[in-house]
């Protein structure tokens, strides 16, 4: 084992004894983290289980109900690196019976084997022979998928060695601050997925890359089994603006312009991040694994120009739309774009910015004023109904959330937020000034999440919108904050690192939590997305939902009287829309796949699914091309050009009205691969469209039935 550092124990002692003082949980290290705590370590490790053996977690096993005595009161923390040892035992013996069978290279695909590659849910191998039979089965998955690839098999055999080898090195690279690193993350995630300790060369590289963020693809990366996986993706950012990645697609490989391309399996997530980072206006192309790929096998490979992600990109925009309809009128929709609760610091402070940039303040950004400016144009221009889109908004400024909220409704809470002793706190609207008070509908999806919750949470409260999409958002209804261990105890001259915590949670203003559960959309549309395992519930150890009293506000009840005939509308076009029975089949397929689990190892059967699934796209491309073109009318409105009076010049007409949402810009970020080239065709925004309809419905209701009075909701 790695020799303990010298502050190593009384590092865990503090960091376990913040997390009871000032967790929401109030919680100690009893019996139940325990047993968290040594599970979150383990699969930290080995989140495959796939290196460890039963005999090994049953040694394991006997030390949980010590970890309290050693961790708290002895500040010992000495098990982590035993435990640590034996892993990298395995993962020594794994790399070299895997040298020995890439040495021998005989490698069949003709019997009707099955590997499961996602072992998360599997249990340990047995002992060390039933283990190698596991990594024998692995080793050819590997191999089937680059021969999938068309890759040739003296590569794939130099890909394969490399990856193993790498795998042993960045675990035996570790130091033993790294491993604790790795332990404490265990033992804050055994409270729950949100709180983290951030040892010490992660919290001095906070500020780096904050920084470095700023230049690349505009992606955040987090390492999940040994891949990077995407978490999000920045708006306005290169990779967005593709509108070929997406989060939860795994990135394989890497190169840079003119240069081999690298596979990133099992590598350091760091030095992922520093071969994807880069100088303003380089080339850096990704090989991804799409996150609802039919067939594990599948690759795509897209080149991204690295670029100053701007603030500008991030800021809200809109759209007015003129759809004709069938009987010759024509009906007119604002469309607005919101990536973010952006602010810069709190409003007022201006001295803070001047201080912090070194002279004059620069121009404050609010999304609420910016939003509002938006709205002012739509309206000025005669929108009928406005779709406020927030499937990519990841959050942000709380106080931002609020204030926009309430653009839409005169007055009264938006949000309640309780803490560990139990307080409760009411968040309110402050302008009584409704700026907008037409149709509208919120748009979200699985990754909207935590303040563009609580937004559509509040306005499908009052029954102001419409609530329309996945069939939950994110469901993250925690707040946390940062205490550095040094504050707490006398390190000397040592960084001890930093840990986050959650202290505590959001309610909506009729008492639910958003937490775990998110916001149910009225109307829940179909997607892949609906079977993807994202948001909290797939995250492990998460907070209950619970609910609490309900706040006193008025209810206006726009949206209930109509419900039951848009639902009805909707479910009507979607039997009828030929996307809507492309989503279904690809639906269907997800979750076969998502049921079995398990892949064949037979290059044939493999080879003919893939054709299939091949051919079907292309047939779907070539009705899609075969389509006229739309009707519809698009003009773009930005900040720079909403002040400005009358309509800027439309957008070109397309063969498709989905392509206006999805255009790549002049000079923009687009593909390069072979793959992409042949494929003209754009993606089908289909929830977009289908909302579109859907307003229409709920203009046309709402003129033909004025809303009943406002009804109080009371404590």
């Amino acid at each position: 084992p790695l020799p303990v550092g010298t502050y190593d124990g009384s590092i865990a002692s503090v960091t376990a004894k913040l997390l009871k003082r000032f967790h929401y949980d109030r919680r100690g290290l009893d019996a139940a983290l325990s047993e968290r705590f040594l599970n979150r370590y383990l699969e930290q490790l080995d989140p495959m289980h796939i290196h460890f053996l039963k005999p090994d977690i049953a040694e394991f096993v006997r030390w949980r109900d010590r970890l309290p005595e050693l961790t708290v009161q002895r500040g010992d923390s000495s098990k982590a690196n035993d435990i640590f040892a034996r892993f990298l035992q395995r993962v020594d013996q794994r790399v070299e019976f895997v040298a020995n069978l890439l040495a021998e290279n005989h490698f069949e695909f003709t019997d009707d084997d099955r590997h499961t590659p996602n072992r998360k849910d599997a249990d340990w191998p047995d002992d060390i022979e039933t283990a190698r039979l596991l990594w024998h089965r692995h080793l050819r998955y590997e191999y089937l998928q680059e021969k999938l690839n068309k890759q040739k098999p003296e590569q794939i055999l130099k890909t394969l060695s490399a990856r193993y080898k790498r795998l042993l090195r960045s675990w035996g690279e570790l130091d033993s601050e790294e491993v604790l690193q790795v332990y404490l993350t265990a033992l804050s995630q055994a409270y729950d997925p949100h709180s983290d300790y951030m040892g010490k060369a992660q919290l001095e590289n906070f500020a780096i890359s904050m920084k470095l963020s700023l230049f690349g693809i505009g992606a955040l990366l987090r390492s999940e089994d040994g891949y990077c996986k995407i978490e999000s993706l920045v708006a306005g950012g290169p990779a967005a603006r593709s509108k070929k990645i997406k989060p939860n697609d795994r990135i394989v490989a890497v190169a840079q312009k003119d240069l081999e391309t690298v596979d990133v399996i099992d590598m350091k997530l760091t030095k992922v991040v520093e071969m994807i980072r880069g100088p303003k206006g380089t080339e850096v192309t990704l090989t991804i694994i799409p996150a609802d790929a039919a067939d594990p096998s599948e690759r795509k490979v897209l080149t991204l120009v690295r670029d100053e992600i701007k603030l500008e990109d991030q800021e809200a925009k809109a759209k007015i739309l003129d759809l004709p309809e069938a009987n010759g009128n024509t009906v007119r929709l604002g469309v607005l774009d919101l990536p973010s609760f952006y602010a810069t610091f709190d409003l007022g402070n201006s001295r803070r910015i001047q201080l912090a940039s070194g002279g004059a303040p620069p121009e404050l950004k609010s999304t609420t004023a910016d939003v509002q400016r938006l709205l002012t144009k739509l309206q000025a221009e005669g929108v009928n109904g406005i779709i406020l889109d927030l499937r990519r908004n990841g959050g942000g400024s709380l106080e931002e959330a609020i204030r926009l909220t309430g653009l839409f409704i005169k007055d009264g809470p938006i949000v309640q937020v309780k803490d560990a002793d139990g307080d409760i706190s009411i968040e309110s609207d402050p302008d009584p000034e409704v700026h907008y008070d037409g149709p509208l509908i919120v748009l979200t999806s699985r990754f909207s999440a935590s303040a563009s919750e609580i937004l559509a949470a509040a306005l499908q409260d009052y029954g102001r919108a419409l609530i329309v999409g996945d069939v939950s958002t994110h469901g993250k209804g925690t707040v946390q904050t940062i205490y550095e261990l040094n504050k707490f105890a006398n390190f000397r001259d040592y960084n001890a690192g930093a840990l986050k915590v959650t202290i505590r949670k959001f309610y909506r203003a009729n008492g639910w939590s958003t937490q775990l559960k998110g916001v149910t959309p009225d109307l829940v549309l179909p997607s892949v997305a609906n079977y993807l395992e994202v948001g909290e519930s797939a995250q492990q150890y998460p907070m209950p939902w619970d609910s609490i009293p309900s706040a006193m506000f008025e209810r206006l009840d726009r949206i209930q009287p109509h419900l039951v005939e848009l639902r009805r509308r909707s479910e009507t076009r979607q039997a009828q829309d030929q996307d809507f029975a492309y989503a279904r089949e690809d639906i269907e397929q997800y979750r076969k796949l998502i049921a079995d689990k398990s892949v064949s190892l037979n290059e044939s059967k493999r080879i003919k699914e893939k054709e299939e699934l091949d051919a079907k796209q292309k047939a779907r491309q070539e009705e899609r091309k075969a389509r006229g073109e739309s009707k519809t009318t698009i003009y773009e409105i930005t900040l720079k050009n909403a002040d400005l009076p009358g309509l800027p010049e439309p957008v070109a007409p397309t063969n498709l009205l989905a392509n206006a949402e999805v255009d790549l810009p002049p000079n923009s970020n687009a593909p390069t691969s072979e793959e992409d080239e042949d494929d003209k065709t754009p993606s089908v925004d289909l929830g977009l469209e289908e909302t579109k309809r859907i307003l229409v419905d709920l203009i046309g209701l709402q003129a033909a039935a004025p809303p009943p009075p406002a009804v109080t909701v009371r404590k």
